[in-house]
């Protein structure tokens, strides 16, 4: 066998690249909100508001999660009629701070409790990979605070965390631009786009140049996420794009209240955007910088 040296005999080999290596807070799927760590570090109960979701915990576990961007409980079980509406309604209408919604429910036997906590799990992560987006305002810890659903399957922050980055990789190997996920969608004429299944027909047919993605999803009354995984799948056929810029504020039909009794104000109405032309995104610098501290940090 023949010896190959890829550095002459006599001379000093040039020095090794540096390597950023993994954290074990990375490795076990955390470090995607330093206040979240420390707060299941101290087993604490309460929520943690953020930008775009909060989650609830409960000694130092997560009970629930809710977003703007993402579909509600009640969207999953009523939209293919596990539940009714005035079932659910009235579950709510009654809950307290001793007897929650899911409670209720299934103290009346009108959900069974695997489909319900089904549900309730697939709420939490969808809820939660938008809660976990990096932000550009702190998050804020209420002490004591609970939430109205009560508590049924306690989720440790690790397996949130690591799910949430599971989901960020997968979306961006299918399609490396996120401007599909919360800017208006319109449709792209391309030439022999592959054709599209039945699940990705459904989300195309409601492309209008208005609707976003989170927006077809409660339409279709699916989870957030998977709609994701839909658009960007569309996005790298070419068979869909985003508008730019992406809407200022995202409009949501009539929901449940926020806590029992208490009416939700009504949402200041927000004019559809004109129909324009699809424009290269444009990078934030602020974010840019909030990236390169935290690949920097991260580094250490």
């Amino acid at each position: 066998m023949t010896a190959v040296r890829t550095t002459p005999q006599g001379t000093t080999p040039p020095p090794r690249l540096p390597v950023r290596e993994k954290s074990p807070a990375r490795e076990r799927g955390g470090g995607l909100s330093p206040m979240l760590t420390r707060l299941a570090a101290e087993r604490a109960t309460g929520v943690l508001e953020r930008e775009r979701g909060s989650l609830y915990l409960a000694e130092g576990r997560v009970v629930h999660a809710e977003s703007p961007l993402a579909p509600g409980l009640d969207v999953l079980l009523l939209a293919h009629g596990t539940l009714a509406a005035a079932v659910w309604q009235d579950a709510v209408d009654r809950a307290d701070e001793e007897y929650g919604v899911a409670r209720l429910l299934l103290d009346a036997g009108r959900v069974p409790r695997g489909a319900l906590e089904l549900c309730h799990l697939e709420t939490v992560y969808d809820a939660a990979y938008f809660a976990l987006t990096p932000s550009s305002t702190p998050g804020h810890f209420r002490y004591g605070a609970g939430h109205w659903l009560g508590t049924l399957r306690p989720v440790p922050v690790e397996a949130v965390e690591r799910e949430t980055l599971r989901r960020r990789e997968l979306l961006n190997r299918l399609w490396p631009d996120p401007l599909t996920d919360g800017a208006p969608l319109r449709r792209s004429e391309t030439v022999a786009a592959p054709t599209p299944t039945a699940r990705q027909s459904a989300v195309l047919a409601l492309v209008d140049g208005v609707r976003t993605a989170s927006d077809i999803a409660r339409e279709l009354g699916r989870q957030a996420f998977h709609t994701l995984v839909d658009v960007r799948r569309l996005a790298a056929a070419g068979l869909l794009t985003g508008l730019f810029p992406p809407p200022r504020a995202h409009r949501a039909p009539a929901a449940p209240p926020i806590h029992p009794g208490l009416a939700a104000s009504p949402a200041a109405p927000v004019p559809d955007p004109a129909p324009g032309i699809t424009l290269p995104r444009v990078n934030d610098p602020d974010i840019t910088l909030l990236k390169r501290l935290r690949d920097a940090l991260e580094a250490l």
